[in-house]
């Protein structure tokens, strides 16, 4: 029992960083229908953020976890009008050869720079483990786990709560009738755009202390966040979420018991979730 829930607790930390990224592709495709493939990317280029801010600017963790997600949030901000914007109208397959050329763009330079070993990140706060009754746990990763819950809380309330969530639900769901109503959606695509870069930054800066910082850090995640996004349904916020945690504690339980299967098993539930439902658990039909 004791290994079951030390290792249901590991995959529940897991589902928190996929919960966060995937929150950020489906926040940019609801609004945008552009499926960023350089996301992984960004989760790569936050992670260095926070390295190089302590190895080079003596910044310790809590400034990386501010500045990190605003200054690639605002680039990303400055890289949609530029590039993206000018390809949402065309086939999605444009959208997702840019996204992918920026993260290859992004991997290089980071290898040229720093080649391919992983740089050590040792300014983690919450040093040693926590007792949690049954089992003792690392208290940074306790951390982690209830920073990406409480995120993941905040932003869906951000978008049903508050006036501005609900411009751009009604944005993303209705867009016709949304510029109808005399709303200009337009101006609404940069930011959301600029937030979803930042959550994955945002994510790359939690990961820096308790993953292995390298270029190739994105690359080997964003494929399974893919999935737990089509799982969730494309767009969906809640979707996104709930997908996170299921294929954490799925990976986490799977190579507890069945390592065999544990890296394939998403890609399993994956299959089985569209046979039953195309559009994702909580998609809407047509979006995919």
């Amino acid at each position: 029992m004791t290994g079951f829930l030390q290792q249901a607790f590991n995959g529940l930390v897991s589902g928190g960083f996929y919960a966060l990224l995937a929150l950020g592709l489906a926040v940019i495709f609801g609004m945008l229908r552009v499926i960023n493939f350089a996301h992984g990317a960004v989760y790569t280029l936050g992670a260095f953020g926070a390295v190089l801010l302590a190895d080079r600017a003596g910044l310790g963790f809590w400034w990386a976890l501010l500045l990190v997600p605003v200054v690639l949030g605002l680039a990303g901000i400055v890289v949609e009008p530029l590039l993206v914007r000018r390809i949402a109208e065309l086939d999605p397959l444009y959208g997702f050869l840019l996204t992918f050329g920026i993260a290859l763009v992004c991997q290089d330079l980071l290898r040229t720079e720093y080649g391919s070993q992983s740089q050590p990140y040792e300014h983690g706060p919450f040093p040693g483990s926590l007792d949690l009754g049954l089992f003792t746990f690392p208290a940074y990763q306790v951390f982690a786990l209830a920073v990406s819950a409480v995120t993941c809380c905040a932003v869906w309330l951000l978008l049903a709560r508050t006036p501005v969530g609900t411009i751009v639900r009604a944005a993303t769901e209705r867009p016709e009738l949304t510029r109808s109503l005399g709303i200009d959606t337009g101006r609404w695509v940069t930011p959301v755009f600029g937030f979803g870069v930042g959550l994955a930054a945002f994510a790359g800066v939690l990961a820096a202390p308790m993953r292995a910082v390298n270029s190739q850090m994105g690359a080997d995640l964003i494929i399974t966040v893919f999935a737990v996004v089509v799982i969730g349904g494309l767009g969906s916020v809640p979707g996104a979420v709930v997908a996170g945690f299921t294929i954490g504690m799925l990976q986490a339980l799977g190579n507890l018991y069945v390592p065999v299967l544990s890296q394939t098993s998403v890609f399993l539930l994956m299959a089985v979730v569209l046979l039953v439902r195309p559009a994702g658990l909580f998609g809407k039909e047509g979006q995919a």
